[in-house]
């Protein structure tokens, strides 16, 4: 009986290797994801990010029309690799709004002019304000709004081609 106590202080010592090897094997989940989700979006009124287009106000959103909110910056590669799904949607009928957030104007423009502009309106969130009352953790990040300004889905990251037609639904059916 005492020959098996000795063994007792190894096989606890085994058992938390390996709860711990199992923890380190495993990859984190780093993403911050809105808790608004299903909630009204917070009151904002943004400024036009760049001349000719119009500046994004939170009422906007709550006139029966769904659509995307699409957060993204210029100086963000993954954004422009989202682009042309940014234009199949648009091509699609799904309205989209964008924040571009802490860029210049010009900045903004020149991006707009390389890889498209479906956006309707494109409000500046200079101080990301905005950005962190949604929720957002990061750019890209978009979020489908119903018509009575709730966030029905936030996608985090670049949206791929996959996405397209699953948004496209979602927006279509969250009147």
């Amino acid at each position: 009986m005492k020959r098996w106590l000795i063994w007792l202080p190894f096989i606890a010592f085994a058992a938390v290797l390996w709860l711990v090897a199992a923890e380190l094997t495993r990859p984190a989940d780093r993403t911050v994801r809105s808790r608004l989700v299903g909630q009204a979006l917070p009151g904002f009124s943004l400024p036009a990010a760049v001349p000719g287009k119009p500046g994004l106000d939170a009422r906007a959103f709550r006139i029966g029309e769904p659509r995307l909110l699409n957060i993204f910056a210029s100086w963000c590669v993954p954004c422009a690799a989202e682009a042309p799904q940014l234009a199949a949607l648009a091509r699609a009928g799904v309205p989209i709004d964008a924040i571009a957030i802490r860029d210049k104007p010009e900045d903004v423009a020149r991006f707009l002019a390389r890889y498209g502009d479906p956006f309707r309106a494109i409000g500046a969130d200079q101080t990301s304000a905005v950005q962190l009352a949604l929720g957002s953790s990061g750019v890209p990040e978009t979020f489908v709004i119903d018509g009575q300004g709730r966030i029905v889905e936030q996608h985090i990251g670049d949206l791929r081609a996959e996405d397209v037609a699953r948004l496209t639904a979602l927006v279509k059916g969250a009147r």
